[in-house]
């Protein structure tokens, strides 16, 4: 499995990585710090455009990101015939109803809100691992 990280906190994105690697997840996980970073990496744009990499199986998109806002990414993904499939999950601080209303308005498949508390995300990440890379099926 291919799991893409659209991350800007790196401290946010560490957490990630070590709950994946203590739950011995078998999954490549890649991590871009922007919004438009992100673009280029589905789309092999930019400095992806000589090595264009495979799709990500999974989607993990954080709302608040620099240059292109996550809700931003998430549109275009989900308007893209070639990545509409990928699932997409928010995983965000933000609990403003607008954000997650509108999250879902552009076809979000699930919409997570990051615990302050280590105990809690480390669950919500053994939760997320459970559902989205262990029992669920993609493309």
């Amino acid at each position: 499995m291919r799991v893409l990280l659209v991350e800007d906190d790196p401290d946010h994105a560490e957490l990630i990585r070590r709950g994946f690697q203590n739950q011995a997840v078998n999954t490549d996980l890649l991590v871009v710090s922007d919004g438009q970073e992100a673009l280029d990496f589905l789309f092999g744009q930019g400095q992806y455009a000589d090595d264009p990499p495979m799709p990500p199986n999974l989607i993990l998109l954080d709302l608040k990101l620099p240059r292109v806002s996550g809700l931003e990414v998430l549109k275009t993904v989900k308007e893209s015939e070639q990545l509409c499939h990928i699932p997409v999950v928010i995983l965000t601080t933000s609990e403003d109803r607008r954000d997650i209303s509108r999250a879902y308005e552009y076809h979000a498949n699930s919409f997570l809100v990051k615990p302050s508390d280590t105990t809690e995300f480390n669950q919500l990440l053994e939760d997320l691992r459970l559902y989205w890379l262990d029992h669920n099926y993609t493309i």
